[in-house]
């Protein structure tokens, strides 16, 4: 569905390739799967999520959409395709939370058209879907984190794309809140096929959600592939450079990992 193919990219072009914010990197999102990115800080999976949205264009490489190239897609026809799940969401102005989940239905409206009653169907079911119909005439910014989470994943939704992108769904968020995403992510990608890519630093969100993880160091990728068979504890040494306990919970019905301390 979604491809990278060897893709490299600097923020400086006049950058030694040691400098290289991504290195050589492909990446196979097939349509329906979970895909995990993994890495430090400065691992560049922001930047490849960008490029995979078609908001950064590589230096070398290419990504493909559906067999095609993602820069042969207009803007609008791209948004159609692809929604963004950003790590942090502000507005400027003070939306309601149907409005924002409505901001989602732009792509599929025509210049100086305004949303119908088949678009407030579509928002109203992303927000019964993320679990956020009660907070619809809630102002935005008086939602907490988690609640502005799921408002922003609704309108995802709203978006009617094929393909979610989310940049550190999680961050932020605590315990009760990280555990309500991953459900929800979980249920919307058995449910309705959704396809996602997902950055993350919670290697156990991620156990818990990815079928597939890619790890990231350095700007190159180091592992790709089924979760249970790459997060393993060498890959979490060579990752972060901790030593950690990486065994299958009974319970939760994944991986797990417990850092252990620095490996020497």
């Amino acid at each position: 569905m979604l491809q990278a193919h060897a893709v490299s990219f600097a923020y400086n072009r006049g950058m030694l390739r040691r400098h290289l914010v991504l290195d050589q990197v492909s990446v196979n999102v097939e349509r329906g799967t979970v895909v995990g990115l993994l890495g430090p800080n400065g691992s560049g999976k922001t930047t490849l999520l960008r490029i995979l949205s078609g908001m950064v264009t590589p230096q070398s490489g290419h990504v493909v959409l559906n067999g095609q190239p993602l820069l042969s897609f207009t803007r609008r026809g791209l948004a159609r395709q692809i929604a963004v799940v950003p790590q942090e969401t502000y507005s400027t102005f003070d939306f309601t939370v149907l409005d924002i989940v409505l901001m989602g239905r732009y792509p599929h409206l025509g210049a100086f058209e305004l949303e119908g009653a088949d678009d407030l169907e579509i928002a109203r079911a992303a927000l019964a879907a993320t679990d956020t119909s009660a907070l619809e005439t809630r102002m935005f910014a008086t939602l907490s984190g988690g609640e502005k989470q799921r408002v922003v994943i609704a309108s995802a939704l709203a978006q009617a794309a094929n393909l979610l992108l989310l940049d550190e769904p999680t961050s932020s968020l605590d315990l009760g809140y990280q555990f309500e995403i991953a459900s929800i992510l979980r249920r919307l990608n058995r449910e309705r096929a959704a396809t996602m890519v997902v950055s993350t630093h919670d290697l156990n969100f991620a156990a818990a959600l990815c079928g597939r993880v890619v790890l990231l160091k350095e700007g190159r990728v180091i592992a790709d592939g089924a979760t249970e068979e790459i997060l393993t504890a060498s890959n979490v040494r060579a990752l972060y450079g901790m030593d950690a306990d990486v065994t299958f919970h009974e319970r939760a019905g994944h991986l797990t990992v417990v850092p252990i301390g620095r490996s020497q």
